[in-house]
């Protein structure tokens, strides 16, 4: 991306305009999951297989001369920097800049591009956290959002204002995993001054490459599929940009938004088996997919494998082998029935999350989306009867069999209270 007057405006620096990769590395030009697994930097003889955890708060220096690289963990620590030059060679891409949670990276991010008067265009299917942060905080500084539906490019388009400073799209959205096609909206983004960020939590570098698509900046929560594990919180943004990667780096500097050492430890360690991962969550989303769609009892099923889903042309175009872990779907029956079901899993289990290595329900319109007004959920298609399943790494043979049990069990129930009612009006 050229250096224009959008950063100008923004507070770049123009002696930065340089796009140069992050591929100086000693794997040279290896393959994706080679990279995921080589030590960030080079290592020698008698050096420690596994990265160091630098825990380290401050740094020493030689002198008022020093040219140290880290000098003061709220601004670059070795740990975080491993990651950030990791997570930056999986997209040829400058290193990464690592954040605390994927909200704080959402949160620079809207602060390096727009300011008091500025405009924002967000995919109206997006994650509930970004909406809270657009509408809730961003507001109040003055900061305009527009939300629109991103699986229609005219739309974006249309939103654009000239002093849009920003297009975020979320791609499989969160959670009824509707697409909006990057190259298209790239193309109307790039026509403008605005910066085009996506984010790629759900499927991650190894399934799309958002970059690679016409984007400025790929944006994640690290703490879903890249760390894998649920045991670490953490945001990232990645881009080619060097103008706009000093301007995030400067917020970070002051905002103290950087990731923990330890956290970064541990999504570096879960990164290096990330693409046999999500490869494999993927194809069991897939065979849990086709079986809920052929299920008497299930009313929808959204996933972008199944031959029915609307957008499968392009899923098939725009993902590279795979279409995520995540499923979503509603039972007949309505919310009380996927009540029964969420209280009737025994191997899946209820929680606000996904990308875990175990079988995860949420229950979204509660949840995740509880932030969003009703009358926008229900335009968008979550209702409180649908469940979003985060499959794992379980047999999915297994998984099946627990959703079957569940599903006869909230069935049951609705007999059960049948019977109770008929008995009622005799």
């Amino acid at each position: 991306m050229e250096f224009t007057a959008a950063h100008a405006a923004a507070g770049f620096r123009d002696a930065v305009r340089t796009r140069t990769y992050g591929m100086s590395s000693p794997t040279g030009g290896a393959r994706f999951d080679s990279l995921c697994v080589a030590p960030p930097s080079p290592t020698g003889d008698g050096d420690p297989l596994v990265a160091s955890i630098v825990q380290s708060t401050t740094f020493v220096r030689d002198g008022l001369e020093s040219g140290a690289v880290h000098r003061y963990s709220r601004e670059s620590n070795p740990t975080v920097a491993a990651l950030e030059r990791s997570l930056g060679r999986l997209e040829d891409a400058l290193d990464a800049l690592c954040f605390a949670t994927g909200l704080a990276a959402e949160t620079a991010l809207i602060l390096a591009t727009a300011r008091s008067g500025d405009h924002v265009v967000c995919s109206r299917a997006v994650y509930g956290g970004t909406t809270r942060l657009l509408r809730q905080v961003f507001a109040d500084l003055g900061v305009d959002a527009t939300f629109v539906d991103t699986t229609v490019p005219c739309e974006v388009a249309n939103a654009l204002r000239p002093e849009t400073k920003l297009v975020f799209v979320e791609t499989p959205s969160n959670p009824t995993l509707v697409l909006s096609d990057l190259r298209e909206i790239a193309a109307i983004v790039r026509a403008s001054r605005a910066i085009l960020a996506v984010d790629n939590t759900f499927l991650t570098p190894v399934l799309q490459q958002p970059l690679e698509l016409g984007a400025h900046v790929s944006v994640y929560s690290t703490t879903k599929f890249i760390e894998g594990h649920s045991v670490a919180l953490g945001g990232a943004l990645v881009t080619r940009d060097a103008a706009l990667r000093e301007r995030l780096f400067f917020l970070r500097k002051c905002t103290g938004a950087i990731q923990s050492p330890f956290q970064a430890w541990l999504t570096l360690n879960g990164l290096k088996t990330l693409p046999l991962r999500i490869e494999r969550q993927s194809a069991n989303a897939e065979r849990v997919a086709r079986w809920l769609a052929g299920h008497e009892d299930v009313a929808v099923v959204h996933h972008p494998s199944l031959p029915g889903f609307p957008q499968r042309q392009l899923a098939d175009a725009q993902h590279r082998g795979g279409h995520g872990a995540v499923v979503s779907f509603e039972l007949a029956g309505g919310q009380e029935r996927a009540r029964r079901l969420l209280r009737g899993v025994r191997l899946c289990r209820l929680a606000e999350h996904v990308g875990s290595v175990e079988t995860l329900l949420t229950h979204s319109a509660s949840m995740t989306h509880a932030a969003v007004p009703r009358e926008e959920r229900d335009a968008l298609g979550i209702s409180d009867a649908l469940i979003r399943l985060s499959v794992g790494l379980e047999d999915p043979r297994d998984v099946i069999d627990d959703l079957a049990v569940a599903i006869a069990g909230s069935r049951a129930c609705d007999a059960q209270e049948e019977v109770i009612r008929c008995a009622a009006a005799e």
